[in-house]
């Protein structure tokens, strides 16, 4: 994966994040919520001021602090990572994109903009699923590399 490959899905995610994030807080008032699917699938606008399932409410200089330190991290390895390495870059490119679209709610809102309601779990949004994404993707890669001896 190219750096222009990396940048463009990174942004690319950040932008589709920021773009739902605005169509919601412009259409919905807070916590309204919208059934797409009965029971199984809504659209609820949560304000969430913590990280995620709510953890550390009210902790936004720490919680920016930490995602600066995700980003750059993030950054770091993609210039150290082989760029034929695709699936480490790609779950890269998703975590810095995520990181990207929630750091930006933290910084001009104060909260982050979650509205993925399945019901049975916290409230989350695209961000959060790509972040999530990309850790699990960079996980298993670990788990099933072969050991050198």
């Amino acid at each position: 994966m190219t750096n222009f490959q990396f940048y463009f899905l990174a942004f690319g995610i950040t932008f589709l994040d920021q773009l739902i994030k605005y169509l919601v807080t412009q259409l919905m008032r807070p916590s309204q919520t919208i059934p797409l699917i009965h029971q199984r699938l809504h659209l609820t606008y949560v304000q969430n001021t913590g990280a995620a399932f709510g953890l550390l409410k009210g902790q936004g200089f720490f919680l920016i602090g930490v995602g600066l330190l995700v980003i750059v991290t993030v950054i770091y390895f993609h210039h150290r990572i082989s760029q034929k390495e695709s699936l480490t870059q790609m779950a890269l490119a998703f975590i810095l994109g995520g990181s990207l679209g929630n750091l930006i709610d933290r910084f001009f809102r104060g909260y982050v903009v979650d509205f993925i309601d399945l019901r049975f779990w916290p409230v989350f949004n695209l961000a959060d699923m790509a972040v999530n994404l990309g850790v699990i993707i960079l996980l298993v890669q670990i788990l099933m590399k072969p050991k050198s001896h």
